[in-house]
C-alpha cells in the first residue's frame, strides 16, 4: 500500500531535543532491476558517475564501503552518509558515539563508525558515517525500495556527525574529497533523466569537478548566490537561492504569480528556494500550489495526502526565474503520472507535483519552497562549494548555476504523445482553465495554522531577543535611578546621582603648636573627623581622572556585536 510518495524532510531543530531535519525519501520502487553498476551501462571515458533512476522517484549511485558495495540516494538537502548494509556488515572502526536522525515516518539510528570509502575514482581511507542497524521504524523496507542508505551532498556545516566527533574523518565525504585534491574546482554537477520521455536521449549522471559532455554551457549561466542562514543555525544550511524580483514564478495562464516570502529578511518580491534532490515533488507555498492547480477543471485537493489531483491529460506550463534566466518545467513534471493514482470513482488521475509545503514547512523561516526532482529534471545543475569545500585555495562564496534543458515546444509534443495518445486536443474546452473568480482554494488545516504561527515567532527570535534585552536594560536603569533618588531623599550616602555635587577641595592640615610631626596622629580621630566634615567637597565639573588622579580608560558607551556580523544565507546572505 502506498503511504507516501514524498520524502518528508528539513524538519528543523531549534533545540537539541527537537526532531532533526534531514530528509529521507519514501519512494516507490517501480523496477525490479538489480542494483548493480551494469544497470547503468558502461562507464564513460571521463569521470562521470552513472546514476540510477527508479520511476522518476529516486536517484541513487553505487558506493563501496569497507569493500561492500551499496546503493545510496543522492541528496543535496543533507550532509551526512548513512548506510544499513543489506547483508554482511563489514569491519569498521567504532568511534564510541551514537546518533539518531529522526524523520516524519521513522528514524535512522546507529553508531558513528569509520571505514575506507570508495566512490568511483575517489577514495577516502577513513570516512565517518552512521552505521544504521535497524530501519524497522520506516513504513516500508528501504532495501525493497532500491537503496541501502543516503549520501548527503550538502555543506559541511550541516553535518550531524561532525557535531558529535571533532576529527577530520567526520567531515562530509565531499569535503574530504575537496580537501584531498586541494584545488579550486570544488563543485559537483548532476543531470537527472525522465523516464517515459520519448525525446530524451541521456541518462542521469553526477560529476565532481568537471562537466557532463555537451552541457559545459552551464558554466556561463548566472551565478545564483547561496543565501545563508544565521550562523547560529548553520546545521540548517542548504543550497538555496532567490527567485527573480516580482517575476519568480509564471503560472499556467502566462501571468506572474506573486507570493509573499516568510523569510524575515528576504527582499520584497522574491522567494527563497532550496534545491534538494531528495524530494520527489517540489514543495511550494499553498497559495502557489492553488494558483497552479486550482483553476483546472476536475481538480480535487486530497487533504489526507496533501496534494492536488487533476486529469492526466491536463497540460500545464509553468516557469521559474532565477538569476534573470527562465527555467520552464516540462508539463509531465507538473502533472505527475508515475504512481497509478485513482480517485474515489476509480478513475485514474495524476498528482499535482508542486505540492503545498506542510510537513517540510520551515519553522525557523529559512526558506519558502524546496525545488525537488520534478523541477531538477528540467535543469543541468552545478553546485560550487567555494569556501565550503575546506580547500585552502578556494575562498570564493558558494553559488549555484542552472542550465535549462527543457524545450517548451518539444515538451508539448512529448506530452501529446504520452498523455493524449498522439492527438493534440489541448485546445479543447475541457482543458481550458476556469476564470480566476472560480478558482478553488485548498483548505488550511489547524496543524498548518499552528506551524505558521510558530514560524512567525521562531523566525524572528533575534529581533524578539534583542527587544527583550533592550527592555530589561531600560527597566534596570529606571529602577537604579529611582532607588538612587530615594536614597537621596533619606539623606543616605550616594545621593550625588540625583543632585548637583558640591565643589571638591582638599582639606589643608595645619599642625598644632608644639607638634613636631608632619602628619595627623592616627589616634586623633576627633581631629580627622572635624577636618573631613568641614572641608571636603566635590568639584561638579571635575572629570573622573581629575578627581581621582588617573584615567580609568573605561568608556560607558562601549558595546559588542552580539551576532558577530552574522553570516550569509544559503550561497548565502543571512536572514
Amino acid at each position: 500500500m502506498l503511504h507516501s510518495l514524498i520524502p518528508l524532510s528539513l524538519l528543523l531543530s531549534f533545540i537539541d531535543s527537537c526532531v532533526y531535519g534531514v530528509h529521507l525519501p519514501v519512494q516507490i520502487r517501480t523496477s525490479n532491476q538489480p542494483r548493480t553498476l551494469s544497470t547503468f551501462g558502461r562507464r564513460a571515458a571521463n569521470t562521470t558517475i552513472p546514476v540510477g533512476n527508479y520511476g522518476n522517484a529516486q536517484y541513487f549511485a553505487n558506493i563501496t564501503i569497507a569493500g561492500e558495495q551499496v546503493a545510496v540516494l543522492l541528496d543535496t538537502g543533507s550532509s551526512d552518509l548513512w548506510v544499513n548494509f543489506p547483508d554482511k556488515v563489514p569491519q569498521t572502526t567504532n568511534s564510541g558515539e551514537s546518533l539518531t536522525l529522526s524523520y516524519a515516518i521513522g528514524s535512522a539510528a546507529g553508531s558513528i563508525v569509520s571505514a575506507k570509502v570508495e566512490f568511483y575514482d575517489y577514495t577516502i581511507n577513513s570516512q565517518a558515517f552512521l552505521l544504521v542497524t535497524d530501519t524497522s521504524s520506516f513504513s516500508t523496507d528501504i532495501h525493497s525500495q532500491g537503496y541501502d542508505g543516503l549520501l548527503g551532498l550538502g555543506p559541511n556545516e550541516g553535518s550531524r556527525i561532525l557535531d558529535e566527533i571533532d576529527e577530520d574523518s567526520a567531515n562530509t565525504f565531499l569535503t574530504n574529497i575537496f580537501t584531498q585534491t586541494n584545488g579550486t574546482d570544488n563543485f559537483i554537477t548532476f543531470l537527472l533523466d525522465r523516464k517515459a520521455d520519448p525525446s530524451e536521449d541521456f541518462s542521469a549522471q553526477l560529476t565532481l569537478a568537471e562537466y557532463v559532455k555537451g552541457y559545459e554551457k552551464v558554466s556561463e549561466m548566472p551565478k545564483i548566490d547561496v543565501e545563508t542562514v544565521h550562523r547560529l543555525l548553520q546545521s540548517e544550511q542548504h543550497w538555496q537561492g532567490l527567485t527573480d524580483k516580482d517575476n519568480g514564478v509564471i503560472g499556467p495562464d502566462g501571468q506572474i504569480i506573486l507570493i509573499d516570502s516568510i523569510v524575515p529578511k528576504a527582499p520584497d518580491g522574491q522567494l527563497v528556494a532550496v534545491f534538494d534532490s531528495g524530494f520527489t515533488f517540489t514543495q511550494v507555498p499553498r497559495d502557489l500550489a492553488d494558483a497552479i492547480y486550482g483553476r483546472v477543471q476536475g481538480a480535487v485537493y486530497d487533504s489526507k495526502k496533501e496534494w492536488w489531483t487533476v486529469p492526466c491529460g491536463q497540460l500545464l506550463n509553468i516557469t521559474f526565474n532565477f538569476g534573470g534566466q527562465s527555467y520552464p518545467v516540462h508539463p509531465m513534471d507538473t502533472v505527475d503520472d508515475n504512481f497509478n493514482i485513482k480517485n474515489a470513482n476509480g478513475t485514474r488521475v495524476c498528482i499535482g507535483s508542486f505540492q503545498p509545503i506542510t510537513s517540510a514547512f520551515s519553522l525557523l523561516g529559512n526558506y519558502d519552497m524546496i525545488m525537488g526532482m520534478n523541477f531538477l529534471r528540467n535543469v543541468y545543475t552545478k553546485l560550487d562549494f567555494g569556501s565550503w569545500s575546506g580547500s585552502n585555495d578556494d575562498a570564493n562564496d558558494p553559488y549555484i548555476q542552472l542550465l535549462s534543458i527543457t524545450d517548451v515546444n518539444q515538451a508539448h509534443s512529448d506530452f501529446v504523445t504520452v498523455r493524449l495518445g498522439g492527438s493534440d486536443t489541448t485546445g479543447d474546452a475541457k482543458w481550458q482553465l476556469l476564470p480566476t473568480s472560480e478558482m478553488q482554494h485548498s483548505p488550511v488545516s489547524e496543524e498548518e495554522k499552528k506551524k505558521k504561527y510558530q514560524e512567525m515567532v521562531l523566525s524572528r527570535w533575534p529581533y524578539i531577543l534583542t527587544g527583550c534585552l533592550a527592555a530589561v536594560l531600560i527597566i534596570v536603569g529606571i529602577v537604579c535611578w529611582r532607588c538612587c533618588c530615594r536614597r537621596n531623599k533619606d539623606g543616605s550616602k550616594g545621593a550625588m546621582c540625583c543632585h548637583k555635587r558640591a565643589k571638591a577641595t582638599i582639606p589643608k592640615f595645619t599642625p598644632s603648636k608644639g607638634s613636631d610631626t608632619s602628619y595627623l596622629p592616627l589616634q586623633d580621630q576627633h581631629s580627622m573627623h572635624n577636618a573631613s566634615t568641614t572641608s571636603l567637597s566635590y568639584d561638579q565639573n571635575a572629570s573622573y581622572g581629575d578627581r581621582y588622579g588617573h584615567n580609568s580608560g573605561y568608556s560607558p558607551n562601549s558595546a559588542y556585536d552580539q551576532y558577530g556580523g552574522g553570516g550569509h544565507n544559503t550561497g548565502y546572505k543571512t536572514y
